[in-house]
């Protein structure tokens, strides 16, 4: 009723679900909204990550989940860090070119993201421990039990 009043009644109430129907087809459902993990998995795929990588990545990004602090990040950037995170800690170098091209950030821009991720991990509220109680667990490859690099190593 809304849209066919905004509309000014121009169409019908049936006409705009038939174009809508019609949209969703041509896109076929393929909906979604840029969310962290999107670009997580887009980058994690860039990085050749292996299953330890991946697990490293997605606790990292999991726990940005439970900061007010870094809202003010983008949602690839938060990916590109927790993946940056992972390859430090996996022994790998923190960027490649591959990383370059499909994230396009450089290495010097997602540092300080990945700083202010490992900043909130260390100060995290005693009540907000799931994340690191789920990727502790060995089904996560238990990637919160291993050590963790420091900022100044960043």
């Amino acid at each position: 009723r809304d849209l066919v009043y905004i509309c000014d009644s121009a169409y019908t109430k049936d006409e705009i679900l038939d174009m809508e129907e019609t949209v969703l087809k041509a896109l076929k459902y393929q909906i979604t909204i840029p969310s962290a993990n999107a670009f997580l998995v887009r980058y994690q795929k860039a990085a050749h990550a292996d299953k330890n990588m991946v697990q490293l990545s997605c606790y990292f990004l999991d726990g940005t989940l439970q900061s007010y602090n870094l809202l003010r990040y983008l949602p690839s950037e938060l990916a590109a860090a927790s993946v940056l995170l992972a390859r430090r800690i996996a022994g790998r170098n923190s960027w490649s070119p591959t990383l370059l091209k499909y994230a396009e950030y450089r290495e010097e821009e997602i540092v300080p993201i990945a700083r202010a991720i490992l900043a909130e991990k260390s100060a995290i509220n005693a009540e907000l421990k799931a994340v690191t109680k789920k990727y502790s667990l060995n089904r996560y490859g238990a990637v919160a039990s291993m050590s963790m690099v420091s900022l100044g190593d960043l």
